[in-house]
């Protein structure tokens, strides 16, 4: 029973339960209570086996009895196998995995991905923080920031982006979360702001890494917003330059390789010092106006990479 502001009756058991301190398993069984009823298991191939999930993935599962442990891995595997061409199938295998190892990370994150990948941001967004609850971890943070867009919701999209230090994140991390804000301030029309959300050491025209062609492209996506249709060409160019060279590299057998391309480089006109979004709209998170001031012109960005980049896929060269 609940009064009419909302308020449980006095006297209502159910109420008094609802009132006091949920425990944790308490509180994990409720957010999953809705995603439990009339969930029929997909059905999971004799070839997939529990030692096809990744490592470290297995390695969080150890918790669990070995058959459930087993089951469950074998759901993650076919979620990681369909997420691409199937994402409701896969949806469907996070979702089984997630009635039986609910208080797993994994699990979660695994079940917030398939979500977003089906269009249901609100549960991604759900699951997702489920999932840094548990694991700490704020490798998912990009994710986060687009769910919160995908729900309409650009302005606390750039709070909860600007409530974590980048420097504490992973490189790709840090790459994926300036391409979410720049797609946050083009929600609400801060194009010059998007242009410099994605101006970071890691724009580097002459190298390319795993999330070099992504960062290429959103950059080249901003500029053609901002009319800037032959810049955006020449960044097109470079991604696609990037995809080649790192397709390059994944096609050599044996060890690992780098790739030298000998390209011809655009000659930019451009300050030295690479401007930073954050910096610049320091105390204008919820603002949706766009930021009086011109962009950054420049084709490329010359800010130093750090000093330590992973997994270096390829190299550029001065073109001839």
């Amino acid at each position: 029973m609940w009064t009419r502001e909302g308020r449980p009756a006095r006297g209502d058991r159910g109420a008094r339960d609802l009132e006091r301190e949920l425990t944790e398993e308490e509180r994990l069984a409720r957010e999953l209570r809705s995603v439990r009823p009339r969930h029929d298991d997909p059905e999971i191939p004799d070839d997939v086996q529990a030692k096809d999930l990744d490592r470290v993935a297995r390695n969080e599962l150890r918790t669990l009895s070995k058959d459930n442990a087993d089951w469950v891995a074998r759901h993650l595997v076919m979620a990681a196998r369909l997420i691409e061409d199937e994402p409701e199938l896969a949806h469907s295998h996070a979702l089984s995995a997630a009635r039986r190892a609910g208080r797993i990370g994994v699990v979660r994150e695994t079940l917030a991905i398939t979500a977003y990948a089906t269009g249901d941001f609100a549960l991604a967004l759900r699951e997702l923080r489920t999932h840094r609850r548990i694991s700490g971890s704020n490798d998912q943070l990009p994710l986060m920031v687009d769910s919160e867009r995908g729900v309409g919701r650009a302005d606390r999209a750039l709070e909860l982006g600007r409530s974590v230090d980048r420097a504490t994140l992973p490189t790709d991390v840090q790459v994926s979360l300036a391409i979410a804000m720049s797609g946050a301030r083009l929600d609400l029309g801060q194009n010059d702001a998007a242009l410099i959300e994605l101006e970071i050491p890691q724009l580097d025209p002459n190298r390319a890494f795993s999330w070099s062609p992504d960062l290429f492209h959103a950059y080249a996506d901003v500029l053609d917003e901002l009319g800037r249709e032959a810049d955006a060409g020449v960044w097109r160019e470079r991604a696609e330059r990037a995809e080649r060279a790192l397709g390059t590299a994944e096609d050599a057998s044996g060890d690992e390789t780098i790739d030298v391309f000998e390209e011809d480089v655009v000659e930019d006109d451009f300050d030295d010092d690479v401007l930073d979004a954050d910096d610049v709209f320091e105390s204008d998170v919820f603002e949706s106006d766009a930021v009086e001031g011109d962009a950054v012109e420049s084709d490329a960005v010359q800010g130093e990479a750090a000093d330590e980049q992973p997994e270096t896929d390829a190299d550029f060269s001065q073109e001839k």
